[in-house]
């Protein structure tokens, strides 16, 4: 018990050993639930093996652990361990965050036909075929699209918008560069796109009116919020009841350069950290996925976020 008690005045073994208790899970899956280096998690998971409180076993490429169920004599010292366990976990801040983020991985392990359809998506145009094309598929799903009042928050030059603006009754374009709002405004001038209207203003601090928008949109512009939270606040306060948010942005990544290449104020954002800014705005019916992962390094992956005012 004295062993077994220094080794949980960590919290990071005891935020693994809580996940261990729930699931089988890899390194690599506590990595990306965790936000840990590789050998850091290793180094735990050999410790919390030492002493006899977790146990692995191979599964393909893959090592699963898993808590060790107790023997014999082991079950009271175990049980009142395992009460312990949970007390100190009532302060831990990031034990909540490693419970929505173990569910997200979970979803992503058995989700085989998500696999199967992003493996067809990935050869899709590949292979030629007459007629076949990303361009082609793009224009059918826009014509699907109904007529909504959209809100592009952090546009940029507005190359979403102006596509949104084909089939949208209106699309409002936000962004806090005088010159990408004077850049867009002037290409739609210029093409003609009569129902596009360019703003100046912060996604933090929209410039549309409460409740006026079918659609709030941010495509990879959250991770350049100072306070992505507020930003999402503000998506759900211009929505109208019933409308929808949708998040494209950069899953959670190390990729440092990245802040002075891109101005990035955020390296990416985990699942359950999308999924608690959507829930904390009062958005409902939340579902978030990864949806692609560039090949060329750094292996930048996309993940979605949609939600219902």
């Amino acid at each position: 018990m004295l062993q077994n008690l220094r080794l949980l005045a960590d919290p990071s073994r005891i935020r693994i050993l809580l996940l261990v208790t729930r699931e089988e899970l890899s390194v690599a899956e506590l990595q990306n639930i965790l936000n840990m280096g590789q050998s850091r998690i290793s180094t735990h998971l050999a410790q919390l093996k030492s002493a006899g409180l977790v146990t692995d076993r191979r599964s393909g490429k893959s090592i699963l652990y898993r808590l060790r169920p107790p023997r014999g004599a082991e079950s009271k010292s175990f049980a009142q361990l395992m009460e312990v366990l949970k007390e100190a976990a009532s302060e831990i801040p990031e034990a909540e965050h490693d419970s929505e983020a173990l569910l997200h991985s979970m979803r992503r392990r058995q989700d085989k036909v998500r696999a199967y359809f992003n493996e067809l998506a990935g050869k899709f145009g590949r292979q030629y075929l007459p007629g076949r094309s990303w361009e082609g598929l793009a224009e059918t799903l826009l014509l699907l699209m109904p007529p909504l009042v959209i809100a592009d928050l952090g546009a940029g030059e507005g190359t979403f918008s102006q596509l949104l603006a084909r089939r949208a009754k209106k699309v409002i374009a936000i962004d806090n560069s005088e010159k990408m709002v004077e850049y867009g405004a002037e290409l739609a001038r210029k093409h003609g796109v009569g129902n596009l209207e360019y703003r100046k203003g912060d996604i933090e601090d929209v410039p549309i009116r409460s409740g006026a928008v079918d659609l709030a949109f941010f495509s990879q512009a959250l991770h350049h919020a100072q306070h992505p939270q507020q930003a999402v606040g503000e998506a759900h306060r211009i929505l109208k009841p019933g409308g929808r948010i949708v998040v494209l942005d950069l899953l959670r990544h190390n990729y440092q350069e990245a802040r002075n290449m891109y101005a990035d104020v955020w390296f990416g954002f985990t699942e359950a950290e999308v999924g608690r800014f959507l829930r904390d705005a009062g958005f409902k019916h939340i579902e978030v996925s990864i949806v692609h992962r560039e090949e060329e390094s750094p292996h930048f992956e996309t993940l979605l976020a949609v939600g219902n005012k």
